[in-house]
């Protein structure tokens, strides 16, 4: 119990770093891409489609293989993967939001195109990517004790739930509690994470408050 207790720390930072560095930079490029348009946007996009025609888990596991293992080697493992999706969703909002008047102030006062992107479109298209956010976090924590259990991970002794996962496979049949414990861990607290981006989903969605 006192390693899982302990472990939660490095499972909970991995799942809510990898998503913070995913959020930020599909933030960044996603703004830029919207707003500007053009050989940027094309530039950025197709970008984006190379990196979603390999699957998350294949990418993360070739990133991991590539830089090793360890704790900040695996976050931007399972971060970069999260990447062209956050891009998509809030180029998506940023064209939608265009063409508001509300912009055309802004560029009639002469505001910088980096106070228009971050100070005014991204506070109002951000709502759809903070939900997804809270939801990915859940499934980082699930990739991260996966390459963890791959060996891919954060190693032992460090005792992460994939890891404790890993160590425990080789006394399966006379200790079962030791994959036991670490998986239910893994599975209630995915289940809480997606319940808590459900509600928050529910909440910042005007259409569902009609």
């Amino acid at each position: 119990m006192s390693r899982l207790i302990y472990g939660g720390r490095y499972s909970l930072l991995l799942g809510t770093s990898g998503a913070v560095f995913g959020l930020v930079l599909g933030c960044i490029f996603g703004c830029v891409a919207g707003y500007f348009g053009k050989w940027v946007d094309t530039l950025i996009m197709r970008t984006c489609d190379v990196m979603m025609s390999i699957p998350g888990s294949l990418l993360s596991i070739i990133i991991s293989s590539v830089l090793g293992p360890g704790f900040v080697n695996t976050m931007l493992a399972l971060s970069v993967g999260q990447i062209p999706g956050k891009i998509r969703m809030l180029r998506a909002q940023i064209l939608r939001e265009r063409g508001e008047e509300y912009l055309e102030a802004c560029e009639a006062y002469n505001c910088s195109k980096v106070n228009i992107m971050f100070r005014h479109l991204l506070p109002n298209t951000i709502s759809p990517l903070l939900v997804g956010f809270t939801m990915g976090i859940g499934g980082t924590i699930m990739a991260a004790s996966g390459l963890s259990y791959l060996g891919l991970g954060v190693q032992p002794p460090t005792p992460e739930w994939g890891a404790l996962l890993s160590a425990g496979r080789t006394y399966i049949n006379n200790y079962p509690h030791l994959i036991l414990f670490p998986g239910l861990i893994i599975m209630i607290f995915v289940w809480c994470v997606n319940l808590f981006g459900d509600g928050l989903r529910d909440a910042m969605d005007p259409k569902l408050k009609t």
